[in-house]
């Protein structure tokens, strides 16, 4: 591998990692504080890609459709939460489970009634259509301002969690939730909240996955695998051990998908390489997931208590 290929592929490890953490962040959340099992989180990545989509197909502004996205993905996040969600906070995992199970049949089935089953596409922004210069080489201007607003993201919830006063009710939730009721924080509107934020977050993924990828019913589900990856590696209740993991991921499954078959040339006949190579490059973060957990089963940048 030269060395301009691997930075192109640890930039697009980069970009990737990016992707999974606004996924992980809300949803590590919710699992963290509230001890509720969402498998519908990959969903509204899918309709927030759907709906940004939509916007930006009639307006043929991206900046637009980013804007309006935002109120969307909150409405739809509170829906959620008021209708479904707030219903099974008592319930056990397995009720859970069942529930975000069937919300996932509920959303594909509604994009393919709205959209159709045929993907839907979204083109690049004129204004990110180019390339730029980064570390002696040509990359696509469009995945590294998915990397910039990526990070800036993740900035604005570190900002939130650890200085503001509804970060701090979520960090003091998140370890004595029955305290922070008793103290007079409403838990019904903290909860509702969250799940919005996540929603939003996850439809900014969408968002800016959307060029990058054909938008489609069922498009949630293997990101979702993913970020459970990231949230087990990072720690649950984590957003720091989200951001940090997500990026390990990334970079580990975008390298390694190029990285492996290379070096098992050398080992093996080209032709048994170039099969094996990419099938133990899909295991590798499956592989570092049982690691952590055999090692550090709370993950490994767990939520800092006291």
């Amino acid at each position: 591998m030269t060395p301009a290929l691997f930075i192109m592929q640890c930039l697009n490890g980069l970009q990737l990692g990016v992707l999974l953490f606004l996924m992980a962040a809300g949803l590590t959340l919710v699992f963290g504080i509230m001890n509720f099992v969402n498998l519908a989180h990959g969903s509204l990545y899918m309709m927030g890609a759907f709906i940004a989509a939509t916007i930006y197909n009639h307006t043929g502004s991206f900046a637009l459709a980013a804007l309006l996205l935002i109120p969307a993905m909150l409405l739809l996040g509170l829906v959620v939460e008021f209708v479904v969600f707030r219903k099974l906070y008592e319930r056990d995992h397995l009720d859970q489970v069942l529930a975000t199970f069937g919300l996932i049949l509920f959303f594909n089935e509604l994009a393919r009634m709205i959209w159709g089953a045929s993907p839907y596409y979204m083109e690049v922004p004129d204004a990110l259509s180019g390339t730029v210069e980064l570390f002696g080489i040509t990359y696509p201007a469009y995945r590294f301002a998915i990397i910039v607003v990526g990070l800036a993201v993740a900035a604005g919830c570190y900002l939130l969690i650890h200085k503001t006063r509804f970060g701090m009710r979520i960090r003091a939730g998140s370890t004595h939730r029955a305290t922070v009721g008793a103290l007079g924080v409403n838990i019904v509107l903290l909860n509702a909240l969250l799940f919005g934020l996540g929603a939003v977050l996850a439809g900014i993924a969408g968002l800016m996955a959307g060029p990058l990828l054909s938008v489609q019913p069922g498009m949630g589900e293997p990101i979702l695998i993913l970020t459970m990856v990231v949230i087990v590696i990072g720690g649950i209740g984590s957003v720091r051990g989200a951001f940090l993991a997500a990026l390990i991921v990334g970079v580990v499954d975008t390298v390694g998908r190029t990285l492996l078959p290379a070096l098992l040339r050398g080992l093996l006949e080209r032709s048994t390489a170039d099969t094996a190579g990419p099938a133990l490059a899909s295991m590798l973060i499956y592989l570092m997931m049982a690691a952590v957990l055999a090692i550090r089963p709370q993950g490994l940048f767990p939520v800092r208590h006291g």
